[in-house]
């Protein structure tokens, strides 16, 4: 099983590669708004489902503002709604049904939420708008721990505890350690937060040993010389320039990586003219100064998806998700 995970997972990423360059080349929900058509009533509501100062509340924000250059007639408010690894944010948005006034900054928890067990919801329930770039994670550690390598973390687990602080029990951080403790053996003591600022202070206050962070969560603290990324869970080292000489942890013997998406989500139940209205705006949002910044900033990849190929995405890394997140 866990060869099978192992090689299967990069080919999701490389079919998401593949779905991107199909959507940049005209895909689905293509043309302009006709004039006349649906356009929202007022201020929009971009809903985060995880606490504010992580990766998805930047998200949410940086949507938000790249939204309103792609239209400067819509106003739109970020709302946090953090609490159960982001099912509260999604449960919510769950009752906004026909509501196309409302937004949900999604991430890779509108997956791991169903897989796990404890929702009743799937992403067939929403409406998927635009993937907007994918995301990967570091494995951090406060600059005075004794690790200077993924191996050497690993090693540390098998003769003692080491704490790994997580960002929700269905995040990204929560899958690449699934996938790490399957390929070693080894078991990480988990202790969940509900944003990657609460992390970074838990490991600058040394309550845990270990951190899966994405690079823009805590690129400061690496910066600063507060804390240290020992490997990246990518399929291949970063080029931005800060980053470059993280190895990942494939180079070191540990074949790990894993792809977090980011995208926008309406409701369910929304009319096929206010899915071809937010499909257009998303597009035109991603040619935003604000879109590009964000990308830079949070050093992502901006793979992106719309409508329906957004839809296949995620049905091929349903199941990805579901067997990674076994135990």
């Amino acid at each position: 099983m866990r060869d099978r995970a192992r090689t299967r997972i990069p080919l999701a990423i490389a079919v998401a590669g593949a779905l991107a360059l199909a959507g940049c080349s005209g895909g689905d929900g293509g043309g302009d708004v006709p004039a006349g058509g649906w356009q929202p009533d007022g201020d929009v509501t971009m809903i985060v489902p995880f606490a504010a100062g992580g990766g998805s509340d930047r998200a949410g924000r940086a949507l938000a503002a790249a939204i309103e250059a792609a239209a400067p007639d819509v106003g739109v408010s970020v709302e946090n709604r953090e609490g159960g690894s982001g099912a509260v944010g999604y449960s919510h948005f769950l009752g906004r049904n026909g509501d196309a006034e409302t937004l949900l900054a999604t991430e890779t928890a509108l997956l791991a939420l169903p897989a796990s067990g404890d929702v009743e919801f799937t992403y067939e329930d929403f409406t998927p708008i635009m993937k907007i770039a994918e995301d990967f994670t570091l494995l951090v550690v406060p600059v005075d721990a004794p690790y200077q390598t993924c191996p050497d973390v690993v090693e540390a687990a098998r003769g003692q505890r080491v704490v790994a602080g997580i960002s929700g029990t269905t995040g990204l951080d929560n899958i690449v350690l699934s996938l790490t403790e399957n390929e070693t053996g080894v078991q990480f003591d988990r202790v969940a937060f509900e944003s990657g600022g609460e992390l970074i202070a838990a490991l600058l206050g040394e309550q845990i040993d270990i951190a899966s962070l994405n690079p823009g969560e805590v690129i400061g603290q690496l910066e600063s010389g507060d804390l240290r990324a020992v490997c990246a869970f990518a399929e291949q080292r970063y080029d931005y320039g800060e980053l470059q000489g993280i190895p990942t942890a494939t180079e070191q013997g540990i074949p790990v990586s894993f792809a977090q998406f980011r995208g926008v989500l309406a409701p369910g139940g929304i009319t096929e003219e206010q899915r071809t209205y937010w499909v257009e705006t998303l597009r035109r949002a991603l040619e935003t100064e604000e879109y590009r910044s964000y990308v830079e900033e949070s050093y992502l990849q901006p793979i992106t998806a719309p409508a329906d190929e957004f839809v296949a995405y995620l049905n091929e890394n349903r199941a990805l998700l579901e067997e990674a997140l076994k135990s």
